[in-house]
């Protein structure tokens, strides 16, 4: 019997065999799909599928010349939809870029677009959100609230004094509450001095 292979009787030819290049490539648009990924994501996902570190070196290499991959372009979008969308603080941003294999440096310098004053008031905004829903005798409220805003990694002086502002706009109760507090005292107390 004649071999059909190169016949039109429906079977497809097998494709030819890809070039680590090639799928690597595919790799990392694939990634890059789903999000946009640093450097070192990309690179991670390439280790787990078996890509060569010179054909990982020689993709990733390309891809950040032609601007596909940007570390620092990424650690700025980051700190802006984090740091707006969820509150977090900078401690918090600068944890996640390291996890994210962002250079140091370069995460500073997407750090720099929170300030003090920003960083103030998104803690603020989140206190005041919380508190519209938070019950419990005031002491309780504050602790959560400072809580919460620690794990937003809030330092505890912008921590304290947010929740003691907020409580203190509250109602009588809270606010002679807040009225005892020390930020001062309850932050050294916090950092252990």
């Amino acid at each position: 019997m004649p071999d059909d292979h190169a016949g039109g009787n429906g079977r497809e030819r097998p494709e030819p065999p890809r070039s680590e290049s090639e799928l690597a490539r595919e790799i990392c648009l694939r990634q890059l799909a789903v999000r946009p990924r640093t450097r070192a994501e990309l690179a991670k996902a390439l280790v787990r599928k078996e890509i060569s570190e010179e054909v990982i070196a020689e993709v990733l290499d390309r891809y950040d010349e032609v601007g596909i991959i940007d570390d620092a372009a990424f650690a700025r979008a980051w700190v802006s939809s984090r740091h707006h969308g969820r509150g977090l603080a900078r401690r918090a941003l600068a944890n996640e870029l390291r996890q994210r294999g962002v250079d140091a440096e370069v995460a500073s310098e997407a750090l720099e677009a929170v300030d003090d004053e920003a960083e103030a008031a998104a803690a603020r905004a989140l206190v005041d959100r919380k508190l519209r829903s938070a019950t419990g005798a005031p002491e309780a409220v504050f602790r959560r609230l400072v809580a919460m805003l620690a794990r937003k990694g809030y330092p505890a002086g912008i921590a304290i004094r947010a929740v003691k502002d907020a409580l203190a706009a509250r109602d009588a109760e809270a606010a002679e509450f807040a009225d005892a507090i020390d930020p001062d005292a309850l932050e050294d107390e916090a950092t252990g001095l």
